[in-house]
């Protein structure tokens, strides 16, 4: 057995599936070691490395399982990296195995020599190490994989070429040798009887009490639901929290933060008491302010816990035994106008977001797109989104209910990973509709080439469907929207408009579905067709990008900057004034269609 067989091997034991991968010569020893182990676990190919490691961050979010990487090293291990980062800003647990020039050429300035370990002290700085000799392993494949797990992080492993074709010798009973064990128990954290009953006295003295849930509170949705019911308060979640309530939930006000909704603007705004669980919500002008409202937090990490509020009681341990440790201690709300508001302003949203998309535009509003879409969503869907102006209409738009799945790049919000996330959800889930929500710019990026691996895999899932939702006007709109709001500064053609490309089209040249939709009429149609398409669909909604995604709370710097950018040129001012009134007026204007 040589030492590439043997990582493979012990990938098995670990349960280890898929490993999300572009080959070079740097893994050439992997490679030979994956023909001979009847490509166990299974070599998903992608196009590009920073796909491969988008495609296993989509896996680990959607499988609750690691993902796993690969890539030959120099240019290969250079390419991983934007995904690296995604999936430990997320806090994803991913571990990638990279290929380095042989030891005999180590100093040398010899071809794809890069110094990695420099290269990935920060994106792998939990556990990272370079395979030199065969008795390294298993211990350092070992740690590598229960650090990603058990920290929710990054790590790697450097294994250069010639040890990789080395004969495996395991770590003898000696001195300074390393043995290594399998496997790894989960563990739960509970804070202390005192902490707990600080905080009960905190959320009991309240009146308005707010509720912020993150991705550490899916384990813990069923006590969330149950402590919001027990204070009368409402729930507003984190962007990546956004699958862990069902929005169907009266009291569940949606997502917070610039692309959120008005319903969580308020609720944060007038609570007088925040409770935030399994958040790191770094957007603190979008939380009470300081000194408006008490504050408890529970997370599992210290390294995040008392960061974003000034909290009172900061609860270490995990969601779901620490709510259900809380509760006993928690009083039932006698008085329930606080809910009755937060309702009340949940529904009035709901009808704003109705109004907004049925409002006329050049030629199809791409609030329309997310808004046809949201009831037709399959009970047991994935969903995906890209960075850009989609993630508001998916953030506003789209009611999650229960079982669904749904994901972004939540923290590093970067371009591109839409697509390869919705390939990673069906190798973890190959019985599960995916559908992956994407701009034409994140398209061009990334996505076109993603279209190839789907069209490569599809056959090989038990339910084909993927659907690629393009929105294709031509700019780099929320780019476009920050010049605007944020430096008051017109659209800069030069950066912003990007080539005509015809998605639909080169869909079907791969052997996929497509339909392009130029019609507002033709969009909640075009949504059935490609749910009952049998193999993966590409929809193309030409949308017009002078639709605004507003804030839930636009301030008068921002309203003065958007003004002055039109002032000074902007070559859709006209459009921009006349969409965005059209919009805003949908919030003071109930029963209106808004159509002209």
């Amino acid at each position: 057995m040589l030492v590439s067989d043997h990582i493979l091997a012990r990938l098995r034991e670990w349960g280890v599936e898929h490993v999300f991968a572009y080959a070079g010569d740097g893994i050439n020893g992997l490679l030979a070691a994956w023909e001979r182990a009847g490509d166990r676990p299974r070599f998903v190919q992608s196009r590009h490395e920073e796909l491969s490691a988008f495609e296993a961050v989509g896996y680990a979010k959607f499988s609750g399982r690691v993902g796993v990487c690969a890539a030959t090293s120099g240019p290969g291990a250079i390419h991983l990296l934007n995904g690296l980062y995604d999936a430990k800003l997320d806090r994803v647990p991913v571990v990638a195995l990279i290929g380095q020039t042989a030891r005999t050429a180590l100093g040398g300035s010899y071809q794809q020599e890069v110094d990695l370990m420099a290269l990935y002290k920060d994106v792998a700085s939990d556990y990272l190490e370079t395979v030199t000799v065969p008795e390294q392993l298993p211990n350092v494949l070992d740690r590598a994989i229960r650090t990603a797990q058990a920290r929710r992080t990054v790590t790697a492993l450097i294994i250069p070429g010639d040890v990789q074709t080395l004969e495996y010798e395991p770590p003898t009973h000696e001195f300074k040798m390393v043995p290594s064990s399998m496997g790894m128990s989960d563990a739960s954290v509970l804070p202390d009887q005192d902490s707990l009953r600080r905080a009960a006295d905190v959320l009991n003295a309240g009146e308005r009490v707010a509720i912020m849930i993150g991705q550490g509170a899916r384990g813990a949705a069923e006590e969330v639901e149950q402590i919001a019911d027990v204070l009368g308060a409402g729930v507003a979640k984190a962007l990546l929290g956004k699958d862990v309530l069902p929005d169907d939930l009266p009291f569940v006000t949606g997502a917070a933060g610039l692309l959120g909704t008005k319903p969580s603007y308020q609720l944060m705004r007038d609570c007088d008491t925040l409770l935030m669980v399994g958040s790191s919500f770094p957007y603190s002008q979008f939380l009470p302010e300081y000194g408006q409202a008490r504050g408890v937090q529970i997370d599992i990490d210290p390294n995040r816990i008392g960061m974003r509020y000034p909290f009172e009681v900061n609860l270490l341990g995990d969601a779901r035994r620490t709510l259900a440790a809380l509760l006993p201690m928690v009083q039932r709300k006698a008085d329930r106008s606080w809910r009755q508001t937060v309702e009340e302003g949940v529904r009035a949203w709901w009808d704003v977001l109705e109004r907004r998309a049925h409002v006329d535009a050049q030629p199809v509003n791409p609030e329309l797109v997310f808004h046809e879409l949201s009831p037709q969503l399959p009970d047991d869907v994935v969903l995906t989104s890209d960075s850009g102006s989609a993630a508001n209409w998916y953030a506003r738009h789209l009611k999650i209910r229960r079982g669904m799945r749904a994901s972004l790049s939540g923290t590093l919000a970067t371009m591109g990973p839409g697509a390869p996330y919705a390939t990673g959800a069906k190798f973890a889930h190959p019985d599960r509709p995916v559908i992956a929500l994407v701009g034409d710019g994140a398209m061009q990026m990334n996505g076109l080439n993603e279209l190839i691996t789907m069209a490569h895999y599809w056959r090989e899932w038990s339910d084909p469907r993927v659907i690629v939702a393009v929105l294709h006007n031509g700019d780099l709109n929320q780019v476009t929207w920050e010049l605007r709001a944020m430096s008051g500064a017109p659209q800069f053609i030069p950066s912003q408009r990007i080539p005509d490309v015809g998605y639909a089209a080169l869909a079907e040249q791969l052997g996929l579905r497509a339909a392009k939709v130029d019609d507002p009429s033709q969009v909640g149609a075009a949504w059935r067709r490609a749910l009952d398409a049998d193999r993966p669909c590409v929809l193309e909604f030409v949308s017009d990008p002078t639709v605004p995604p507003i804030p839930p709370r636009a301030d008068l710097d921002q309203l003065e900057k958007v003004a002055s950018s039109l002032l000074k040129g902007d070559p859709e001012a006209w459009s921009v004034v006349r969409e965005g009134v059209k919009a805003k007026v949908q919030e003071y204007v109930p029963g209106s269609r808004g159509r002209r």
